[in-house]
């Protein structure tokens, strides 16, 4: 029987407060949405069914390079992550699975299988750590991992990742995110050639340890440790690694590991059209790799990310079974506000693609009408679909209001009595 991490009561007496206006703004929209030929339960049940992975990390306070400002009841260890992780599926009954990192997570795989089980969650894909070092590994990752001009060190980053997925197959998981850190700083400092074909030898030796029920996820960044140069550097170089590596192999596309102003959907609609869209790590940003909450500074780049994704899904797209998880840092607020407000923003994306008018659109873009090709979409992205997704929390015991809900059973300040205040540290992500 799955344990509840907030008491039933209080989210039902939260519920009861609010189910009588919801119903009336339900019903409104439903009438405004029926004058355009849509009905509001199909978009309730396919935003119902959409959910989104958690990743461990994300409950605990980030930081930036420069410093960590670590709140209470901070958790401990992989267990306290997926009692919080617990929270966020209670309250938006969006994010039925979580993400481990390893090192970070490890832990004896049954109890970490027994654990979720009984908090209601699964297991989504696997992250290795390759670029930075944990305490007892024998080579450094400061000049690469799987691209470093060492064997050795070549070999122990392959192991390593070898190591995730025996973890991964453990306890329900059917895919590996390999993201690297490896590049260089200066002009000079490696030879592009040389460290991408080193690079592609270890994935295969990874990709070759792949159970054949599972997936590889591969994840380009344009920057960031490495600032001259990095192994994997954009979309390009992602769709030629999963060609390169088989048909188990997939592109990953974070929301900030693009130059401003890129043009991301584009990306997601090329790699969607040559079957290699892995899945996202959903984020914002405004500079760079903020990993900011989604939607929190554009939301209409979400929205038109899921444009295309909804685009494909409707004329079922070859190999489209993309993998949704967050990947955010939290350094001001509380990690599990956040993140729960980010996983019903990427809900509202989906649900706003849902009411894109496909045949008008279509028909504009064949006219090359752009005025109203652009309307069109700007229709469905202005409908405040907040009644779809507050009804579809409500139907499945979640909270109306998940924030509200959250503050109210005062969760934070009851696991602060039990866990021990964090010091504030250096910079980094966790």
């Amino acid at each position: 029987m799955t344990e509840l991490p907030i008491a039933g009561d209080i989210v039902a007496a939260h519920n009861a407060a609010r189910e009588a206006e919801l119903k009336r703004d339900y019903e409104t929209l439903g009438e405004q949405l029926d004058r355009r030929g849509v009905a509001i339960d199909e978009i309730k049940a396919k935003v119902a069914a959409f959910g989104v992975a958690i990743p461990s990390w994300g409950v605990g306070t980030g930081g930036t390079r420069f410093a960590r400002f670590p709140g209470i009841g901070e958790p401990r260890d992989i267990f306290d992550k997926l009692a919080d992780c617990a929270v966020i599926q209670q309250l938006t009954r969006a994010t039925p699975t979580v993400s481990l990192h390893i090192p970070w997570d490890k832990a004896d795989p049954k109890k970490l299988r027994d654990t979720a089980d009984k908090l209601g969650l699964d297991f989504d894909a696997m992250n290795s750590n390759t670029f930075s070092d944990a305490a007892d590994q024998t080579h450094s990752y400061k000049f690469g991992s799987l691209s470093h001009t060492d064997a050795a060190t070549r070999r122990q980053a392959v192991e390593h990742n070898l190591e995730c997925i025996e973890i991964g197959k453990a306890i329900g998981s059917k895919a590996l995110t390999v993201w690297i850190g490896d590049g260089s700083n200066f002009p000079g400092q490696s030879n592009f050639a040389k460290a991408f074909e080193r690079y592609l030898a270890s994935m295969k030796e990874v990709y070759a340890g792949l159970p054949a029920d599972w997936r590889l996820f591969t994840e380009h960044k344009m920057y960031e440790p490495a600032f001259y140069s990095t192994v994997v550097q954009d979309w390009g170089t992602n769709y030629l690694i999963a060609r390169e590596l088989g048909p188990q192999a997939f592109c990953l596309v974070d929301l900030g590991h693009h130059a401003p102003n890129v043009n991301i959907e584009m990306i997601v609609a090329r790699l969607i059209q040559f079957g290699k869209l892995g899945g996202f790590h959903f984020n914002d940003s405004k500079y760079g790799d903020d990993d900011l909450d989604a939607g929190s500074v554009d939301p209409y780049r979400l929205f038109l990310v899921f444009n295309e994704l909804v685009d494909a899904e409707l004329r079922s797209a070859k190999a489209f079974d993309p993998a949704h998880m967050l990947d955010q840092s939290h350094n001001v607020t509380d990690p599990i506000e956040s993140l729960m407000v980010s996983a019903v923003e990427v809900q509202r994306a989906y649900a706003q693609a849902l009411l894109v008018d496909r045949a008008a659109l279509d028909g504009h873009q064949q006219d090359n009408d752009a005025l109203m090709g652009s309307q069109t979409l700007k229709t469905a992205f202005r409908t405040d679909v907040e009644p779809i997704l507050a009804m579809a929390r409500l139907d499945k015991r979640g909270a109306v209001d998940p924030v509200g809900a959250y503050r109210e059973a005062g969760y934070r300040a009851k696991v602060a009595d039990v866990r021990p205040a964090s010091s504030a540290g250096g910079g980094g992500i966790v």
